[in-house]
């Protein structure tokens, strides 16, 4: 383990006033151009694909764009239950995000320089599905074991800066990428992101003779994963449970029933992803039908994505420190559950939004660009309601030794709320107006299930039950919102 400064040290014995430890520069640096690689080739991915990569192809080119981009982000959360084996069980958390994030910048290589040639294009979407998904699970929990008891009353706004440095990111990469590929092609487009992605490992790398490095433990044979094996094909005689308790602690086997409660209402937010994350490919592709002169400027069709994190930023604050105040002074327990609930609806909402625009487009209109502001701040709400506030209550629901879990299992809904909009577009069963109108029924009803598993389910706080340990990472609501 690395020790930290003998000044930092020393102030956490006295009654000095606490401080950042100076190592948190380095990550935060680390992340803010790590997310501008990530969004700056994410954003840009469909129109490359449609415009450069798929040209060739017979058949509906915009179909085919669609599911490329989703089974590359469902790579990336897939991965992390890699990188999270790696972290804790072999190689720490320091030397995976170190490894992978080379993997990183390897994959940005490959798309600048194989932006003609399927297998090698894609096998970059691969590396950099390997590296960001990789390091997902690790770079935020990272952060949290940089503080001890004597300055812990920083790590909200450690997390505060962390989650601006991640938005701040994404914005700019989806104001200028964009238009990068309009003038200059997809080598500089795809090469900017690799660039920034390699000052992002060098700046984690500069930082490595002060960081606190936790070492990787063994496994945990009392973990989710055996609880259910030992159920599914233990001895012992009985019932699924019984057999689980014959091999574990009752502790153990509780946890596990916690974890499946939780999952349960889980169930629903695949359908949250699987529209949220057409926003940089469907409706990207609808942008490039809409009239993109705003003034003097012409947009790129993906740029409007830039939309997304600026709202996230004014958004955050205002619902956290005014609506939902706002809301309880009058009597209204705008609760967890509710939140995603209502996150659901909206996100139906802003597809009939988009719905509504592509009916003035097959009606032979050209509507403004602009026109889309509406649906995205409507989809921008619902994240703020349905994503952060999904891991606040992920993280209050899980008892302390299956909180890893839990978090896993809600990187996994983006995974298969992609995986559905890949099966969808295989099919190529909806278009058009049609295919907007899919989308938000298919939510609404989803908004509706939800509402059914949440009047059964029994909410069950779990903290540390030592409140001198340090807050973790997924403690703070809205720090990781946007590492997806």
């Amino acid at each position: 383990m690395c020790v930290p400064p003998r000044a930092w040290h020393a102030r956490d014995v006295t009654d000095a006033a606490p401080r950042f430890p100076p190592q948190i520069r380095y990550i935060i640096g680390n992340e803010a151009a790590e997310r501008f690689s990530f969004y700056g080739m994410r954003n840009i991915l469909t129109v490359f694909l449609v415009d450069y990569l798929l040209t060739r192809h017979t058949g509906n080119r915009g179909d085919q764009a669609q599911a490329v981009f989703h089974t590359f982000v469902m790579g990336v959360f897939l991965f992390p239950l890699l990188g999270g084996v790696l972290a804790d069980w072999w190689w720490g958390k320091y030397r995976t995000v170190l490894w992978l994030s080379l993997v990183y910048v390897a994959g940005h290589a490959c798309l600048a320089f194989f932006e003609d040639s399927e297998p090698g294009f894609y096998t970059g979407l691969f590396l950099i599905a390997l590296g960001s998904g990789g390091i997902k699970p690790c770079v935020a929990s990272f952060v949290g074991d940089q503080f001890t008891v004597a300055n812990r009353s920083l790590v909200p706004k450690v997390f505060g800066w962390f989650y601006w440095s991640i938005n701040l990111g994404s914005f700019f990469a989806s104001a200028t990428i964009p238009k990068v590929l309009e003038h200059f092609g997809p080598r500089v487009a795809f090469g900017i992101p690799g660039v920034l992605m390699a000052i992002a490992t060098l700046v984690f790398w500069a930082g490595r003779k002060l960081y606190v490095r936790v070492p990787p433990r063994e496994p945990d044979r009392n973990a989710f994963l055996f609880v259910l094996l030992s159920g599914l094909f233990g001895k012992a005689p009985g019932g699924f449970w019984e057999r689980a308790r014959a091999a574990h602690p009752l502790e153990a086997v509780e946890g596990a029933r916690a974890v499946l409660g939780v999952a349960s209402i889980f169930a629903m937010i695949p359908l949250f992803w699987a529209c949220f994350d057409q926003k940089a490919s469907l409706w990207v592709l609808q942008a490039r039908s809409l009239d993109l002169q705003v003034g003097s400027m012409t947009l790129a069709p993906s740029q409007l994505q830039a939309v997304n994190p600026l709202l996230i930023l004014l958004l955050v604050p205002l619902t956290t420190y005014g609506l939902y105040p706002w809301l309880e002074r009058r009597g209204l327990r705008f609760t967890p559950l509710r939140r995603i609930g209502t996150g659901l609806v909206l996100t139906a909402t802003s597809f009939v939004g988009v719905a509504l625009i592509q009916r003035a487009l097959e009606s032979g209109s050209r509507p403004s660009v602009l026109w889309q502001v509406g649906p995205y701040l409507v989809l921008t709400l619902s994240e703020i309601l349905v994503s952060i506030t999904g891991l606040e209550f992920a993280y209050t629901q899980a008892p302390i030794r299956m909180k890893g879990t839990i978090m896993s299992l809600w990187l996994l809904t983006t995974f298969v709320g992609n995986f559905v909009v890949v099966v969808v577009k295989k099919l190529g069963l909806v278009h058009g107006t049609v295919e907007f109108l899919f989308w938000a029924g298919l939510t609404y009803l989803a908004a509706l299930g939800f509402a059914l598993i949440a009047r059964r389910y029994v909410v069950r706080d779990h903290y540390l039950p030592d409140s001198t340990q340090p807050a973790p990472a997924a403690a703070v609501p809205g720090a990781a919102a946007r590492l997806a």
